[in-house]
């Protein structure tokens, strides 16, 4: 009970931070730009606690904690035609170049919040690195049948120095069923052993198996500008899985049924929050990254459709009709709402609950 209370509360503060983040992206684009901002809540519903700033900003955190929103002056309302009187402060009567900064300013906060976490990260506790030993072997595997046993360190493959787990992974998946040499430490002797590999394939694709698992991390802490550089490195090699993982998505629809929801992440995070706050921080991190990406999808509701729409205006003078963006907007809900549908199936079926009903009902 206790676990699970953490697991809950670690989940929804990691939640408040990345919404809070994205969400004060697009006030402080809003408050340079000359626009009001009426209300900054952090979840939907019913307010739990607000108070109101002498900017004449209503802060709140509300009840349902599945996001958060800014309420600008003016939002959604058409630009006035020439010769309307402007309302001060209105999102409508500002200019287009300004509207796209202040849209595109959550995402932007969300990218530059993943950042500051790893340079921090990498600062204070160190950047991790998982180490290229064995925690456990899988039964039957192909490091089974090779006699690879827990605490065995892998120095070299071929002629490839192995400093971290992930090299050595990124190797044995580019080789499926290859024959590959191995050297490693066990016992303080040095062992060579001709070790062939397994193959796995995941959507469509074959990839190299060898059947361990790394749980062993070290830290190494590094200089401001080193810390710096890392972050930026991690954040760019985020960024490229993330939209890779979308081009796959999308244009060769693989990895439909790897996609998480609320209820998968919240699975995730308490796992996560067991191995400590260094994981956690990464972990929100990561999860900042893909919050500003996928706001960017140009689908109408996201950041990115409302860039789209802005795009779209500044290409042929004037915007989209009212009533072409109701149904983008419209086409748009159902977009999200059927990514919900097929995020939460995912997450319950990988908790058992799928089969558990399929069961009941024979």
């Amino acid at each position: 009970m206790g676990a699970t209370l953490r697991d809950t509360l670690v989940y929804l503060v990691d939640l408040g931070v990345l919404v809070f983040f994205h969400e004060l992206g697009h006030y402080l684009a809003a408050r340079s730009q000359g626009v009001a901002v009426e209300v900054f809540s952090i979840g939907f519903g019913p307010a739990l606690l607000s108070w109101r700033a002498k900017s004449g900003t209503v802060w709140k955190i509300s009840a349902l904690p599945l996001g958060g929103y800014v309420k600008m002056q003016g939002w959604g309302e058409p630009a006035p035609a020439d010769g309307q009187p402007v309302a001060p402060g209105s999102f409508s009567a500002t200019s287009l170049r300004s509207k796209a900064l202040i849209v595109a300013a959550g995402p932007a906060a969300n990218l530059l919040l993943a950042f500051v976490l790893f340079a921090g990260l990498f600062m204070s506790v160190g950047q991790m690195s998982v180490q290229p030993v064995f925690s456990s072997i899988l039964k039957n595997s192909p490091a089974a049948v090779a006699g690879f046993q827990p605490g065995d360190r892998v120095l070299r493959i071929g002629s490839a120095k192995i400093g971290n787990f992930t090299q050595m992974q990124k190797l044995i998946l580019a080789r499926p069923d290859a024959v590959l040499d191995f050297t490693f430490a066990r016992q303080g002797k040095t062992i060579e052993r001709a070790v062939k590999l397994g193959d796995v394939r995941m959507d469509g694709k074959k990839f190299g198996r060898l059947g361990v698992e790394g749980a062993q991390v070290s830290f190494t802490r590094l200089s401001p500008p080193a810390a710096l550089a890392a972050a930026a490195r991690e954040v760019w090699q985020d960024t490229v899985g993330v939209l890779t993982m979308l081009y796959n998505l999308v244009v060769h629809h693989q990895g439909l049924q790897n996609l998480a929801g609320p209820l998968g992440i919240a699975q995730i995070t308490g796992r996560v929050a067991a191995m400590g706050f260094a994981s956690v921080v990464s972990l929100v991190a990561l999860l900042s990254v893909n919050l500003g990406l996928v706001n960017l999808i140009p689908i109408p509701i996201l950041d990115g459709g409302h860039l789209m729409f802005y795009g779209i205006e500044a290409i042929y003078g004037r915007p989209l009709p009212s009533r072409a963006q109701d149904v983008g907007l419209r086409f748009g809900v159902l977009v999200i709402l059927s990514l919900f549908f097929v995020t939460t199936f995912n997450d319950l079926s990988r908790l058992g609950a799928v089969s558990w009903v399929m069961k009941l009902f024979g």
